[in-house]
């Protein structure tokens, strides 16, 4: 007995999933993708200006050579999960009865994988040239760059903290409740967004979805439990505290990692920059940034379960679905953002910043 793979934005026969599991392979290299970024911009580091006609003719090079690696990724991108049905489960029940083994496994999609991967390393080498304090621009772009790239590169560290974050959480469960290769699976599937899923839900931000039929969401359990149930559940901190308490620490763990981004900001803004300006840069970047990574939040999935390959039985199939409250969450983070921004440049005060001189020395004494 095989089941159809859960895809998210699309459904896939007997096994397959051609849409949305091949984010799996895109999101899992992100650190290739970076050490591209930095490939990228080393050879221009010691620049002040390049024309756009150069810079875009470095980053085909180096998206030819993002897209070669993909594609050896993708063609071994593949997993099969089992024993995710519960026992006495008409399914396992079946199983049984006919000798056969439920499971669930995905397998991504090269050319979509491809086409999706241009568009990221497209956005992260953009991204790169706006985070960069020592990346080139063409002239008429350089006034920009002072407001833009210390919030930008805020923004990223934020992102990345997540997900840095997320990975160690991950190979702890994997070192120490088993099932290693569906732990890694999982990580494969599930960052950045699961971890980026946590920051919305850390300023208060809140998803609505559920989870029915037999089958098991091979993730997280306490997701699975909050949203299983035949109706629209709420996910949010309250809903997955009341399922494990340990929820709560995602508030603090925002506040203090976006306290963190607001303090980088300000140390490397020009030191004529006024609070509320801080304030305002990081609530447009912190809105900026869940308006792009909330949305890769989303999951629709259907769950089919075939007899012996040949036909479907629909009685023992199943649906996931996981939507955003996507502008609730935008406003949360101009609030946070503005309230971080404020205070990350008050602590940055005594830092030295771009734009302070240095103290004079000391007179020395005349004899």
């Amino acid at each position: 007995m095989s089941s159809q793979s859960a895809a998210p934005r699309g459904t896939a026969p007997h096994g397959t999933a051609p849409h949305g599991l091949d984010d799996a392979v895109r999101v899992g290299l992100g650190a290739l993708l970076a050490v591209l970024a930095a490939g990228f911009l080393r050879p221009l580091r010691h620049r002040a200006v390049a024309s756009a006609g150069e810079l875009l003719a470095r980053a085909a090079a180096t998206a030819a050579l993002w897209l070669a690696g993909l594609a050896v990724a993708a063609s071994l991108a593949r997993h099969t999960f089992t024993d995710l049905l519960p026992a006495d489960s008409p399914a396992d029940l079946l199983g049984d009865l006919l000798d056969a083994s439920p499971s669930i496994g995905f397998r991504a999609d090269v050319g979509s994988t491809l086409l999706y991967g241009l568009l990221w390393v497209a956005g992260v080498l953009l991204l790169a040239l706006l985070v960069s304090r020592r990346a080139p621009l063409p002239a008429r772009l350089l006034r920009y760059q002072e407001p833009v790239r210390p919030a930008a590169s805020a923004m990223l560290s934020l992102l990345l903290a997540y997900v840095v974050l997320g990975l160690a959480v991950g190979l702890v469960v994997a070192a120490t409740r088993g099932h290693p290769a569906d732990t890694f699976a999982v990580l494969l599937l599930g960052l950045p967004n699961l971890a980026w899923m946590a920051l919305g839900l850390g300023i208060g931000a809140s998803w609505e979805g559920r989870v029915e039929g037999p089958f098991g969401l091979p993730m997280p359990q306490v997701l699975d439990q909050v949203l299983r149930g035949p109706e629209d559940t709420t996910l949010d901190v309250r809903s997955l505290a009341a399922q494990d308490g340990r929820a709560w620490w995602l508030i603090p763990v925002a506040a203090l990692l976006l306290l963190a981004a607001a303090f980088t900001m300000a140390a490397r803004s020009p030191a004529r920059t006024r609070l509320w300006q801080h304030a305002l840069h990081l609530a447009v970047a912190f809105a900026a940034t869940l308006l792009v990574v909330i949305p890769l939040t989303r999951l629709d999935a259907r769950l089919g379960l075939s007899l012996l390959g040949i036909f479907e039985v629909e009685a023992l199939g199943g649906r996931v679905s996981l939507h955003p409250h996507l502008w609730s969450a935008v406003g949360l983070a101009l609030l946070w953002g503005a309230a971080a921004g404020a205070l990350g440049g008050l602590l940055a005060r005594r830092v030295r910043r771009p734009g302070v001189a240095a103290p004079p020395p000391p007179p020395g004494r005349s004899g």
